[in-house]
């Protein structure tokens, strides 16, 4: 065990009204944790945070800490935060090799959880533990959704991912690879073969496109798609990336390991309007990414991206006005072109079903328990909500399951 973590650990006031169970989006019972730890009790606080969040592994690794629990620790007020989340991930990563069900599933209770990122898996762990039949349908070859395929290895290792797969089948959840569904299977057949409930957590697969000339050349992706596999892309020795989220700055960092030697960022704004968090801007800024500001693109060439040039306007009301200079435009050269300015839910089940209604950004609608304006189908997710962090699914997600339930409870 690594001894800096205990001393760190030991420096936690176990405050009497902690301000980093506050600043958790789940309310990790943190206090509590540090001291199960201290005191030996490692699989007890494994458990303990697995029943809080299926996913405290990963989001030990992924969530913005420093907006949340460790920037909520009264000990960052005048030093530093005590590391919460990196003694979450070694008390996570152990007690992932202890999880366990005793429950006995009930064929009658057949639940269809369609997508495996952190809304389904939430969810399928869940009734699973209560004795739910469990399938969970997945499009790609691989379990994890956005979390495989939106955030790089560096930043969660795909292992984790694996781990979690055999630990869901340990539990009798059945997986099914490759199964899209909505144009072969739709909502209706499962139904037909006995599902009681369906989940839909498919997330938000399409990228959101800028809308000028140029979108289509063969130098030109998006993000998304990008960070899928970016084994495949050959994007030469430059690369101007439009968009400034943290997907942008996850791009970033992707390219320069596989080999891109210039990478920048390209952005309408100044860096204080940059919507990534503010650590990724500065790992993005230690691995070598650069920042064009203020430039606002018009048209994408062969030869790189044409912008125009941006300023600041105070209006007379104190608002603030971003307006393009005159004049201005000119050709910022590179190779290849990603743009990244988020993205959207395919509408592949919707359209396929009936009774399912959505938003005008195409995000199916739900009450506060995730009931779609179908019966008996449900979601959560970045589907409903758009682009959110994994423990913000998560949050959703428990709740969700309990409607779940409490639904499938009076039906069977």
């Amino acid at each position: 065990m690594n001894k800096n973590l205990i001393s760190e650990a030991k420096r936690c006031l176990q405050c009497k009204n902690p301000g980093c169970i506050k600043g958790c989006p789940i309310n990790t019972s943190i206090k509590e944790m540090i001291s199960m730890f201290l005191n030996g009790d490692i699989q007890d606080a494994g458990e303990m945070l697995f029943n809080n969040n299926p996913l405290s592994l990963v989001c030990s690794l992924v969530c913005p800490h420093e907006k949340q629990c460790e920037g909520s620790c009264v000990l960052g007020i005048k030093g530093e935060s005590v590391p919460i989340s990196s003694i979450e991930n070694y008390i996570s990563d152990y007690y992932l090799n202890f999880i366990k069900s005793n429950a006995v599933i009930d064929k009658n209770k057949k639940v269809a959880i369609i997508g495996s990122g952190p809304a389904g898996i939430t969810i399928a762990f869940i009734l699973s533990s209560m004795g739910y039949d469990i399938t969970v349908f997945e499009a790609h070859d691989k379990l994890g959704g956005v979390m495989r395929y939106g955030i790089p290895e560096f930043r969660l290792p795909k292992a984790i991912l694996d781990r979690i797969k055999d630990k869901m089948k340990e539990m009798s959840i059945k997986i099914r690879f490759n199964t899209l569904i909505g144009p072969v299977l739709t909502i209706d057949d499962l139904f037909r073969d006995g599902y009681k409930a369906i989940f839909i957590g498919t997330g938000v697969w399409k990228p959101n496109t800028l809308r000028i000339k140029g979108e289509s050349l063969g130098n030109v992706h998006y993000a998304i798609d990008y960070l899928k596999n970016p084994d495949v892309y050959d994007l030469g020795n430059s690369l101007t990336i439009i968009g400034a989220g943290n997907v942008a700055m996850d791009t970033a960092r992707t390219a320069l390991r596989h080999g891109v030697r210039n990478v920048y960022i390209m952005y309408r704004s100044g860096y204080e309007d940059i919507t990534a968090d503010k650590h990724e801007i500065k790992y993005a800024e230690i691995d070598g990414v650069k920042f064009e500001l203020y430039k606002s693109p018009i048209e994408i060439t062969d030869e790189g991206v044409i912008y125009v040039k941006t300023e600041r306007v105070i209006q007379e009301n104190g608002e603030i006005r971003l307006d393009s200079i005159p004049g201005t435009e000119n050709l910022f050269p590179s190779d290849s072109v990603i743009i990244s300015v988020s993205q959207g839910p395919r509408d592949i089940i919707v359209s396929s079903t009936t009774g399912i209604k959505i938003d005008n950004k195409g995000l199916v609608s739900t009450d506060g328990s995730g009931r779609t304006t179908r019966k008996g189908v449900f979601a959560s997710g970045d589907v409903v909500t758009g682009a959110k962090t994994v423990v913000a699914a998560v949050k959703v997600s428990k709740e969700v399951a309990k409607a779940i339930d409490k639904y499938v409870s009076n039906e069977v």
